[in-house]
């Protein structure tokens, strides 16, 4: 994104006092001004079936995204870190997000119901293998004609790049960012397979526009 949409949309995270913590808005600044995800996220979410369900969705950037785009989804998002969706919930009030909620979910055990278009972004390595297929499946159980099924994710390769997705991962964790380690990596087969046997139509292209990272973004569609 441009540094002056970067600005505005992390604006909404400024603390309501001179003192308080800016960290979730520089971080929000950065984030979307450095990384092609939700530019990316949100053209292949521009002719989707909503509503849509974020599942980890973090500070719920992608729901800003969304309405700087113009794409008119009703929104909801869920993250096991109670902290981000409080501060996802006054950053979606102050930028007059309408048809946008959030609450805190433990994807590990359990999924909410939905019906429409679901996105998954950069979440995938923290969930056991079993759990991944799990949840891939139930999220197809979601899809309705004409929704998307939308994936940011690093893939098991044995890459270069995979080494340092995995190495910033674990970095994000010791510095406290994300509250979980990554456990693993996707394989690209293994997301094919699911969704060929639901009858879906699917695309992978690379996603980690000048960053090192071996980011992919996966959309599955249901006819």
């Amino acid at each position: 994104m441009s540094r002056d949409t970067a600005a505005r949309i992390a604006s909404a995270f400024l603390p309501g006092t001179l003192l308080g913590n800016r960290y979730h808005y520089f971080y929000a600044r950065a984030k979307l001004r450095s990384d092609p995800l939700y530019p990316g996220v949100c053209e292949a979410l521009r002719d989707a079936a909503g509503p849509l369900l974020d599942l980890g969705c973090g500070l719920g950037l992608l729901a800003h995204a969304l309405k700087h785009e113009g794409i008119a989804l009703r929104y909801f998002g869920v993250d096991n870190d109670h902290r981000k969706i409080a501060s996802a919930r006054r950053a979606a009030a102050r930028a007059g997000l309408v048809d946008t909620g959030f609450e805190t979910t433990d994807l590990s055990t359990t999924l909410p119901p939905h019906r429409g278009s679901v996105a998954i972004l950069d979440v995938m390595q923290f969930l056991q293998p079993q759990r991944q297929v799990e949840v891939v499946d139930t999220m197809i159980g979601m899809l309705e004609p004409g929704s998307k099924l939308v994936i940011r994710t690093g893939l098991d390769d044995g890459s270069r790049s995979a080494r340092i997705t995995r190495t910033t991962d674990v970095f994000a964790r010791l510095v406290g960012w994300m509250n979980a380690a990554p456990i693993h990596y996707p394989e690209a087969d293994m997301l094919k397979a699911r969704f060929d046997a639901a009858g879906l139509r699917s695309e992978f292209s690379p996603l980690a526009g000048d960053t090192p990272f071996n980011n992919w973004l996966v959309v599955a569609t249901k006819d």
